[in-house]
């Protein structure tokens, strides 16, 4: 680059950060409908934004849920019958990105369950898609009219702990119908023996997601940081928390899944 206009670029971005920091200390400060303490305390307990669906007061999160849902089953039915067809040898960019996703998950299947890994493989990739755009949902700030006449943006599905607890109980069904495939009834056994195991997928999950919706909160409710930091935090933090958490869960279920699966003899199960 010239030196010449990168000064002038350099002398830019400095007038535009003097500028937006003048605008953090001139701003008055909005008023806010409820204290922070009430925003987190409601973020956890959704005790007084409910919403209106299907004539009952329901946390609006299990709206979210429905959207997301009915999303991904349009698009898995368009795909299907227009994309999938059209599908080629050589791959172009839409093929790549989907051959790439469902690749990534079937292979964790194969690999971790190398005996028994199709059903898993399904499975993985409709968990690890929910999950990650699921998380990804409240970025798009999808505004919803309370019971009590105020407008809030739709949160993600699984900052919601029923959310977790079912996804984490449904992830444990499937790694016991393993057990049961590869084991018989001994698989029930096999599988049980891990009694705490949707415990613990479902409150990592839960914690995971409300971390990142209470710190993107705090940045909001903070004058000086509510400019510009609340765009990146909230991007980088949900973006970061979609990716890890649908890799542990799907890692989780594929791993458990594999050890249950696995035929043994009756020696090895009376030693289990």
């Amino acid at each position: 680059m010239d030196p010449k206009k990168k000064k002038k670029f350099l002398i830019l971005w400095v007038v535009l950060l003097v500028l937006l920091l003048v605008g953090i200390f001139l701003t008055p400060s909005p008023g806010k409908s409820e204290t922070i303490q009430e925003a987190m305390k409601d973020a956890v307990l959704h005790e007084t934004n409910k919403i209106g669906f299907l004539g009952m007061e329901v946390n609006p999160s299990l709206v979210s849920d429905w959207i997301i849902i009915s999303v991904l089953l349009v698009a898995a039915v368009l795909i299907r019958i227009f994309a999938i067809p059209r599908f080629k040898d050589i791959p172009g960019k839409f093929q790549l990105v989907i051959e790439t996703l469902v690749g990534f998950f079937t292979d964790l299947a194969k690999e971790n369950s190398p005996h028994r890994n199709k059903f898993l493989g399904g499975y993985l990739v409709f968990a690890g898609v929910y999950i990650f755009f699921g998380t990804m949902f409240e970025l798009f700030g999808i505004q919803w009219l309370t019971t009590e006449g105020h407008s809030i943006a739709l949160p993600a599905p699984l900052t919601d702990i029923n959310a977790a607890i079912a996804l984490g109980c449904l992830s444990y069904g499937v790694i016991m119908s393993g057990g049961i495939s590869g084991n018989g009834l001994k698989g029930i056994g096999l599988t049980l023996k891990d009694f705490s195991l949707p415990i613990s997928m479902s409150f990592r999950l839960f914690g995971a997601m409300l971390s990142g919706l209470l710190v993107t909160e705090l940045v909001y409710y903070s004058l000086g940081l509510s400019f510009l930091l609340p765009v990146l935090v909230g991007v980088l933090f949900t973006l970061l928390h979609a990716i890890i958490q649908t890799y542990v869960l799907t890692m989780l279920t594929s791993v458990f899944y594999g050890e249950v699966s696995e035929r043994k003899s009756k020696k090895e199960v009376s030693e289990a």
